[in-house]
């Protein structure tokens, strides 16, 4: 029960008003809360009940809320508990799933069929019961997660597996029909209650049926046929495509290209559907999104060109579907809000390519909004949807289509190129270390451990033993762009238990000052790159989350430790002088350090050497500091670097002051022996950067698909 857990919450009707108003309560909340759960979704319905507050945090727990979602069976899977109504169809595909089930009921609203289905499922420890919402607090505060009785489908005698049958999720086996004599059916012996299910059953079938038929003839209409039934002439220019024919079109133009001087030229153009407004029978607006960048497509019933069908079936097309279309451009006289390119195609034909469910899981358009969205909603006495962070990454593959996430992405693209290219016109060569290692690199037990054919082994904490292990192989000077792994259980808004390490190695000629150097002019060319190169993407994430720029020297500014701590001192922080900085006291040297000396991005150097890892080469002058730097952004430490111990007798000695098995790295002193020169290096966590240099909040924003202390998917 250790890991985070979730709440889903499913209803189907505005009869069940009361239950979500009982769940978003603040009892129910606390009860959730107290029994380890950490987010909870409420699916609102289609009933008049609004929520108090818009979805987010609340207190210790995480709140979403929803109108309706296609994907219920995501949301169950995601769950540890699943709460609901006893009509729900949900209830079905949760035992399924064997997850734990809260059935509220009330009596006046149970037939015999819920009835039966509630007795079946309590037996079996499924689900746990509240008659009446008030009682769910207490339901959720006593009831046994740890006994289940595991669902098996097919049991003839379970009423779930009945349902399952009448619904077509699974088949009778063949042979199954009782035997009689004659005239004798299998219905002989059925109950007035059965009977009576059955019917219902029936009737609901029948609707279904009607449904479906109904479908069919829209679809059809939308096809090619009118209303009265007329073939369309011009049905050839849209509909949806094979899917032998989807590589079969040349794709002329893209989105970001289409500019006014493109003025009456035809082109072809392949996007997601972002927003589709119908505007009468005769016209409909599309809203075409390649990566950045939007385009808006007019469609207006036309002679030979566009015909009413064509309309119906473009504002039938589902929110990111696919599709090709192919118009001509025009310029509006007016701006055109909401679009990046400020032209029009004028839609001569349109084909569907792959659709998209009808109602995604999250909006893309909520996802996308700012604080500043919230606020003004506020004040017009709006409500908003807010997408949490865990539903983000939940459905991470929509999350990255906002535009932020797109801009946040490429500029980390950026970040990891100027990384390589000035480090390669510095004559540092690239090298990839291996990431299963025998023995932890860093000390300390945060490694994550596996079996290896047999043997103990590790996923590399850092490559630093193998970058210096390449220099004592005779490269001078290296590099490594590759996943590093930390186990440590550190919920914070900065680490991650996987992430992109950027790293350098390189000799020593006279001072450790030469690796500050190379960090200096590094970080102050990637700055540069990215404010000329970005601007852009920067104004992209600054519109859904405002930043400051990035403030820094041309000349880097450095700082003793002594002289970091002296800065706090005055400024009313006692620190114990041998001790490491905590977060808090980062953060308040960074502001000090931002006043003092106009700048966000220091450096940090001669920590004390109790407190760095036992590779750190003692300072020359005083042992008890260390020849070694951290470099700061906004207050954040972003890089941890140093000169490291190149004697196998001194580095023997520090790495069992440290608490470390020497046979787990012997080959690594060992490499030592044969002549090493002195040497140094760094390394950086890439999503830290830009999560700092983007001013972002959590630095699961600049993972793609993050893995933390609680997330192993997607």
């Amino acid at each position: 029960m250790g890991e985070r857990k979730g709440v889903f919450v499913t209803v189907g009707t505005t009869s069940f008003d009361k239950l979500v108003e009982a769940v978003d309560s603040a009892p129910v909340k606390e009860a959730l809360f107290r029994r380890g759960f950490s987010h909870l979704q409420i699916q609102i319905g289609r009933g008049t009940y609004l929520p108090s507050k818009v979805s987010g945090q609340e207190g210790c727990l995480e709140v979403d809320y929803f109108t309706f979602s296609p994907s219920i069976a995501d949301h169950l899977k995601a769950a540890s508990l699943v709460i609901s109504h006893a009509g729900s169809g949900s209830i079905f595909e949760t035992l399924r799933l064997n997850k734990p089930l809260v059935v509220v009921v009330n009596e006046d609203l149970m037939d015999n069929h819920q009835a039966e289905l509630a007795e079946e499922l309590a037996n079996r420890k499924h689900l746990f019961f509240a008659r009446g919402p008030h009682l769910l607090a207490k339901t959720i505060e006593s009831m046994d997660l740890e006994s289940l009785v595991p669902y098996t489908p097919g049991d003839p005698n379970d009423i779930a597996a009945q349902i399952d049958a009448s619904l077509g999720l699974n088949s009778p086996a063949e042979g199954s029909v009782k035997k009689g004599g004659e005239g004798e059916s299998e219905g002989a012996n059925i109950s007035k209650s059965k009977a009576k299910k059955d019917a219902k059953k029936a009737e609901k079938a029948e609707k279904a049926a009607q449904r479906q038929q109904q479908a069919k003839g829209a679809a059809s209409a939308a096809a090619g046929g009118s209303e009265s039934g007329e073939a369309d002439p011009l049905s050839s220019n849209y509909g949806d495509v094979p899917v032998e024919d989807i590589q079969s079109k040349f794709i002329s133009g893209r989105v970001g290209e289409l500019c006014a001087e493109m003025k009456d030229k035809s082109v072809l153009i392949r996007g997601a559907a972002q927003v589709i407004r119908p505007v009468s029978k005769k016209m409909a607006f599309l809203v075409i999104r390649q990566s950045m960048s939007t385009v808006q497509c007019v469609l207006v019933v036309s002679k030979d060109l566009v015909s009413p069908q064509m309309v119906r079936f473009a504002t039938s097309l589902s929110k990111e579907s696919i599709v090709d279309v192919e118009g001509v451009i025009s310029v509006p006289n007016e701006p055109i809000k909401g679009t990046t390119q400020q032209v029009e195609i004028q839609v001569r034909k349109l084909y569907c390519i792959n659709r998209a469910i009808p109602n995604l899981p999250i909006n893309i358009e909520d996802a996308s909004r700012s604080e500043t969205d919230f606020k003004k909603a506020e004040e017009k006495g709006e409500q908003l949807v807010r997408v949490g962070q865990d539903t983000r990454l939940n459905y991470r593959v929509l999350d990255l289509r906002t535009p932020a996430n797109q801009a946040t992405f490429r500029i980390q693209c950026q970040v990891e190129n100027v990384f390589r290219l000035f480090l390669l016109s510095e004559n540092f060569v690239g090298i990839h270390s291996p990431k299963l290692t025998p023995g932890s690199s860093e000390g300390g037990a945060a490694v994550f451990k596996l079996d290896y054919k047999g043997q103990p082994a590790c996923l590399a904490q850092s490559p630093q033993l193998y970058k210096q292990m390449a220099l004592c192989g005779g490269f001078d000077r290296v590099f490594e762009v590759g996943s590093v792994f930390r186990a440590e259980d550190s919920y914070t808004h900065r680490h991650l238990c996987e992430f992109v390490g950027l790293d350098v190695e390189m000799e020593i000629k006279e001072h450790y000052f030469e690796v500050c150097d190379i960090v200096d002019r590094l970080f102050v060319a990637m700055f540069d790159h990215l404010n000329k190169n970005c601007s852009k993407e920067l104004e992209t994430i600054n519109h859904q989350y405002p930043f400051q720029p990035l403030k820094y020297l041309r000349k880097t500014l450095r700082l003793t430790y002594a002289e970091g701590i002296q800065m706090l001192k005055e400024a009313g922080t006692e620190l114990e002088p041998m001790a490491d900085l905590n977060t808090e006291s980062e953060k308040k040297l960074g502001k000090l350090v931002s006043e003092k000396y106009n700048t966000d991005f220091y450096i940090l150097t001669r920590y004390p050497l109790g407190v760095r890892p036992f590779y750190t080469m003692p300072c020359y002058d005083n042992p008890a500091y260390s020849n070694s730097f951290d470099v700061f952004i906004r207050g954040e430490e972003i890089i941890s670097g140093a000169q490291r111990v190149h004697l196998p007798e001194l580095l023997t000695k520090r790495a069992e002051e440290c608490g470390i098995d020497i046979k787990t790295i012997s080959t690594y002193i060992d490499s030592f022996r044969y002549g090493a020169p002195p040497h140094g290096g760094f390394g950086v966590g890439l999503e830290r950067v830009v999560m700092l240099f983007c001013g972002l909040n959590n630095i699961r924003k600049t993972s793609l698909f993050p893995r933390d202390p609680q997330r192993l998917v997607p």
